[in-house]
């Protein structure tokens, strides 16, 4: 059987990470619209967020131990939980449509797999 799977040399090569830097440039282009006397607030709190889930995706991945990984890709999923309730919050204060709202959580959601998928395969890995 023929592999097709390119061997992962960077972050970048992650998947988890691809997606998760099209979700933060997502966030960038709607919060942008955001009130301005949110700049300070939820706009840099939802942003700092989701450049922390992308971040630290890509510091797991160059940790030299399956721990450190799985700490880092952990720390990653609290950093998407807490933008998630940042997306709730900023929905209900009208600063995004519910069709933004949707689109957003379905992002974070499929990132949310995708992170716990990590972890489980780096606790597999840890383990063998």
């Amino acid at each position: 059987m023929e592999e097709n799977k390119k061997k992962i040399e960077s972050f970048t090569d992650l998947h988890v990470w691809q997606k998760g830097h099209i979700f933060v440039l997502h966030v960038y282009k709607f919060t942008k619209s955001f009130p301005k006397e949110e700049m300070f607030g939820i706009t840099s709190q939802l942003r700092r967020a989701v450049v922390s889930f992308a971040s630290n995706i890509a510091e797991g991945f160059r940790r030299a131990t399956y721990p450190d990984k799985i700490h880092f890709y952990t720390m990653a999923l609290g950093s998407l939980t807490e933008s998630q309730n940042q997306l709730m919050i900023s929905r209900d204060l009208d600063y995004i449509s519910v069709e933004q709202f949707n689109e957003t959580a379905r992002q974070s959601e499929e990132l949310s797999k995708m992170t716990n998928g990590l972890i489980k395969a780096s606790k597999s890995r840890n383990q063998s």
